[in-house]
């Protein structure tokens, strides 16, 4: 198999614990795109939220929010968005069934809101607006909600018709997508605008939203640090995030 797409989750998958990309891994990936091969995130964070990281890659390909918007060359080509009207109801249920206290973070093209002001984490957004999401008036790419309900997750997602709503392994939060904002429909579109056979893509993951990713791309590698159901469904296991699984499948089979 020619490798043509590089594809790489990034919390749990090319970020390592403490949320960096070790110079070796980005010196490998570099290996490859001198080989010509496009580099790509393909990742559940927002743009604006992988910004730091794009400094260190410069990726050619960004599928941001689960699968919500696919980037080129610095250019969105594609995106699937919650109309403003579902948008709203899905931060009215999320109060209704969390409560006051509920807290909420939401992914807009470019930016990322979260209701909570103070103490935010070092490692996720920190650098977001604020929000209250009580008169909210930009429809969302993707919404998160902390709990750890799924009955309650499924009840929020209820609201608007095909709702997406996946966990998060680790961290108790539920995501609410478009139904059709799926990494693999992203990379569907994406390897029809690019001509490029979902064969000749390598992708590499540890989530839930990452199995159908690996699934249909040509060669899909889960983490050492992969939740079961994503070794499963992959090709192979790679090391974790940790011992850079990514560089060392790319480097020994790649470039």
């Amino acid at each position: 198999m020619e490798t043509k797409i590089i594809l790489c989750d990034l919390d749990g998958t090319l970020l390592r614990s403490d949320k960096t990309i070790s110079d070796y891994t980005a010196f490998v990936l570099e290996k490859c795109r001198q080989k010509g091969i496009l580099i790509g995130f393909s990742t559940s964070r927002g743009r604006a939220n992988i910004v730091p990281f794009e400094e260190k890659i410069k990726p050619d390909i960004l599928i941001c929010n689960g699968g919500a918007s696919f980037v080129y060359k610095d250019k969105n080509v594609n995106s699937w968005t919650f109309s403003l009207d579902e948008t709203r109801r899905i931060l009215s249920r999320a109060y209704e069934c969390c409560g006051e206290d509920a807290e909420i973070t939401l992914d807009t093209l470019d930016k990322i809101f979260w209701n909570r002001r103070e103490d935010k984490s070092t490692d996720y957004a920190w650098w977001s607006d604020y929000d209250d999401f009580k008169d909210f008036k930009i429809p969302a790419m993707k919404i998160c909600v902390k709990t750890a309900d799924r009955k309650i997750a499924d009840k929020i997602a209820s609201v608007v018709p095909d709702c997406d709503v996946l966990p998060f392994s680790d961290i108790p939060w539920f995501k609410f997508s478009c139904a059709a904002a799926t990494k693999e429909n992203a990379i569907k579109f994406m390897s029809e605008y690019l001509d490029v056979s979902c064969e000749n893509i390598i992708a590499f993951g540890d989530d839930h939203n990452d199995i159908g990713m690996l699934r249909m791309c040509g060669r899909g590698i889960a983490m050492g640090n992969a939740i079961e159901e994503v070794k499963l469904a992959a090709d192979e296991t790679t090391l974790s995030n940790d011992e850079d699984g990514v560089a060392v499948v790319l480097e020994s089979t790649v470039c």
